[in-house]
């Protein structure tokens, strides 16, 4: 007999042999971390609330745009009209569809400095991001917190992902020892399917849930990838660490150190991320104040400003972003001038 809350909503996930009762009851004790509420974090939360995990970290530095809505599941039309952080769109989506579960939302671009306090809680932490620095991070936090985390990401038709176990399999470091080299495509220079996207997602809330129920003898060892236009499919084992990895065996974190690390990135579609100030923004005096170089709307989480061919998105941090150049310097002239330095 089924388990009284399981009754309805979970019924059919609950007669499937790997969940039944004892597999539904961990998901709703279960807690998991999503970073990045793009393409495929939104499809894998969406996944994930769905199947009733209990709890869900929701973290992501952007927000809703039109060009998302081909593929980013848990936005609409009025999300991408009111540019609204992804993080909170997301989280309201979720809570008029499964009210039950917990999401917290984190309108924030994960750094070493807030990486161990936004992730504390989750027992498992998935990738839904746009860059190897962040993945990176990731792969440094997993590894020294011994907590599992799955790569995931997709291109064109290509979708990839990979489980990284500490301790038992290879992590990410071992695999990609230093960050690709030369021009690195994103959806904004090769475009994107959303089938690509679903199916990346599909295999990393699969593998996610396959933990949590204690399925850990049915886990993928390997990196798989797999380009849905052209069928070609491939798998690189990752069962076992490389012995002289510099993360996993010499345990040398200086992603989580934040050595290197950048003040200023490039985020695709024409745009750079300022992220090195860090100081609360009044919003209302930041309107009156920019209402007569351009166009200003904000909400409580965000301020967008349109100057000429520029726009500045300012968070409540102070982080922004910069649209209308891939010029760093350009773009710090725009925060100074018109946010302050």
């Amino acid at each position: 007999m089924l388990l009284a809350q399981f009754t309805e909503r979970y019924s059919r996930q609950v007669l499937y042999p790997g969940i039944g009762e004892e597999g539904q009851a961990k998901l709703a004790r279960s807690h998991v971390a999503i970073i990045g509420c793009g393409a495929t974090g939104a499809a894998a939360a969406s996944l994930l609330a769905r199947a009733g995990v209990g709890t869900l970290t929701l973290i992501d530095r952007d927000f809703v745009e039109e060009s998302n809505l081909q593929r980013q599941v848990l936005f609409d039309e009025a999300d991408a009209a009111q540019s609204l952080a992804k993080a909170e769109a997301a989280r309201r989506k979720i809570s008029s569809f499964n009210s039950e579960i917990t999401v917290h939302a984190h309108v924030a671009d994960l750094v070493p400095g807030n990486i161990h306090n936004l992730l504390y809680d989750a027992a498992i932490v998935l990738d839904a991001t746009d860059n190897f620095e962040t993945r990176y991070l990731l792969n440094d936090y997993a590894v020294e917190q011994n907590k599992p985390w799955i790569y995931a990401a997709a291109i064109g038709a290509y979708a990839v992902t990979m489980n990284v176990l500490p301790g038992e399999t290879a992590c990410l470091a071992c695999i990609f020892p230093k960050p690709p080299g030369g021009t690195v495509e994103t959806c904004d220079t090769a475009g994107i399917l959303n089938t690509a996207v679903n199916l990346a997602a599909s295999v990393e809330a699969t593998e996610a849930i396959k933990l949590i129920v204690g399925a850990r003898e049915k886990v993928r060892r390997s990196l798989l990838s797999f380009d849905l236009w052209t069928n070609d499919r491939s798998e690189v084992p990752t069962q076992h660490p490389r012995q002289d990895c510099e993360v996993c065996q010499q345990r040398n974190f200086a992603h989580l150190r934040g050595e290197g690390r950048p003040h200023i990135t490039l985020c695709g579609r024409n745009s750079v991320q300022i992220h090195e100030r860090h100081r609360p923004v009044d919003f209302v005096e930041m309107e009156q104040r920019l209402r007569p170089h351009g166009t200003v709307r904000h909400n409580n989480m965000l301020l967008r400003f349109e100057y000429n061919e520029y726009v500045l998105t300012i968070f409540a941090d102070g982080r922004a972003i910069v649209q209308g150049t891939t010029d760093v310097a350009q773009a710090r002239s725009l925060y100074a001038r018109f946010i302050g330095s």
